[in-house]
């Protein structure tokens, strides 16, 4: 690991001169593609700066939901594959309708909405119209 700039300082400088010298200089496709690409860098920043609360926060309700025991993986890309294989569980039970029930089908509407929301969160905050 780099001291400084820190990988989240060199994408934000990147993304800054993109939107500050670059796109006003362009025009048409160009400028669309510029403007893109600065968009992905945001994205980026976002998910770099809230990935692993949102993952454990989405762990916390999938083991609620699903009556998983235990504590979430410690690291980031073995949280990742947990949540990922604890969503395959969920995904396995909608399919089998076991959603067409409450108070399962209940929770699991709340689960996805906020799994959207935190997902819109990073991606396009403005959709959440704050």
């Amino acid at each position: 690991m780099q001291d400084r700039p820190t990988a989240r300082e060199l994408l934000t400088a990147v993304r800054e001169f993109l939107e500050a010298d670059v796109v006003p200089a362009l025009d048409g496709v160009t400028r669309f593609h510029a403007r893109v690409a600065a968009n992905v860098l945001a994205i980026v920043e976002r998910e770099m700066a809230s990935e692993e609360q949102s993952l454990l926060a989405e762990w916390e309700r999938l083991a609620h939901l699903l009556r998983v025991d235990g504590e979430p993986p410690a690291r980031l890309d073995s949280l990742r594959t947990a949540v990922r294989g604890l969503t395959e569980s969920l995904v396995r039970r909608i399919r089998e309708g076991e959603t067409d029930r409450e108070p399962f089908g209940r929770a699991v509407r709340e689960h996805v909405r906020e799994t959207v929301r935190e997902k819109l969160r990073v991606t396009n905050p403005r959709y959440l119209g704050g």
